[in-house]
């Protein structure tokens, strides 16, 4: 099997100081891809502080392996510095290629006792700071000819995880993104995909010690494997939501269930209440969203 390579590819990694985003940025940067370590160097729950030591560190590891990269402690929550991370990449390399928006923070409190200014603050990280560096990147990306991103997900969007309604919210809302963004990069070659990670990270030490046990095994560098699937020219989908976690690798989609289909004038609250268990039964004819193909419809 010939080894996925990506020589003379810019990649942008948000988040990369630790955990996943510096097992992407390892391993890209291994395969020859130039890197942006972007980190803010903060704590896991967003709290405050900044460092560039994280990123620095893992720049450090990828240039003594013989790669190349150059580190950013831009905040991705700010438009402005989102911003300057990707014109630092087209300073350093002279273009992009990849953005791989990982960067987040996981505050964890009832929904009850949140602030909203704390739902802004993830919304800010998390979806802002994914729409701020893609859009940065997009002309970029469009000049390429074969632009590859992909975004953050989580199975909290589809799960709930509970005290974290602010992490899953935000999640949910860089699906859509992602969605939209597949159908409207796919006129200029470029493809855009989601990943909902699984691994043992700073961002789950508030979990449950039970959580944590179950996630022992899975590595961060295991979940990096379908990352560069989706970062390289020759990946095979687009629009899509992978699951990677430990050796598991899996596609999460939405869908329609067949549900039922009657006049629209017999349609009443009781009919909806005696079919309903017809209405969410799933099954063989479950219909998949499929993207949508921009060029029929502008």
């Amino acid at each position: 099997m010939t080894q996925l390579r990506f020589d003379d590819r810019v990649a942008v990694v948000t988040g990369a100081g630790h955990g996943l985003g510096r097992a992407y940025a390892l391993l890209l940067a291994s395969r020859g891809a130039k890197i942006v370590v972007n980190d803010l160097g903060g704590p896991p729950d967003g709290s405050a502080g900044s460092s560039l030591a994280p990123a620095d560190e893992v720049v450090r590891e990828i240039t003594q392996a013989g790669g190349q990269a150059v580190a950013s402690g831009h905040d991705v929550s700010d438009d402005r510095s989102a911003h300057e991370i990707v014109q630092l990449a087209v300073d350093h390399f002279g273009a992009v290629d990849i953005v791989i928006n990982n960067a987040g923070t996981n505050p964890t409190a009832p929904f009850v006792d949140t602030p909203r200014s704390v739902f802004e603050k993830v919304l800010a990280v998390h979806l802002l700071g994914s729409w701020s560096v893609t859009q940065a990147a997009w002309p970029h990306l469009v000049a390429g000819g074969r632009g590859r991103v992909v975004n953050t997900c989580s199975a909290a969007m589809f799960q709930g995880h509970g005290l974290r309604a602010t992490y899953s919210a935000a999640k949910g809302a860089l699906y859509g993104l992602t969605r939209d963004l597949a159908v409207e990069g796919s006129t200029h070659g470029m493809k855009v995909n989601a990943l909902c990670p699984g691994a043992l990270t700073r961002m789950v030490q508030s979990s449950s010690q039970h959580t944590r046990d179950r996630m022992a095994a899975w590595k961060p560098e295991a979940v990096a494997n379908p990352v560069a699937v989706l970062a390289h020219d020759s990946c095979p989908v687009n629009g899509e939501t992978i699951e990677a976690r430990g050796g598991e690798v899996r596609r999460v989609y939405m869908a329609h269930t067949p549900g039922i289909e009657v006049a629209a004038e017999a349609l009443t609250p009781e009919l909806v209440s005696e079919r309903f268990d017809e209405i969410v039964a799933a099954g063989e004819k479950d219909v998949v969203e499929e993207l949508l193909d921009m060029r029929q419809h502008t």
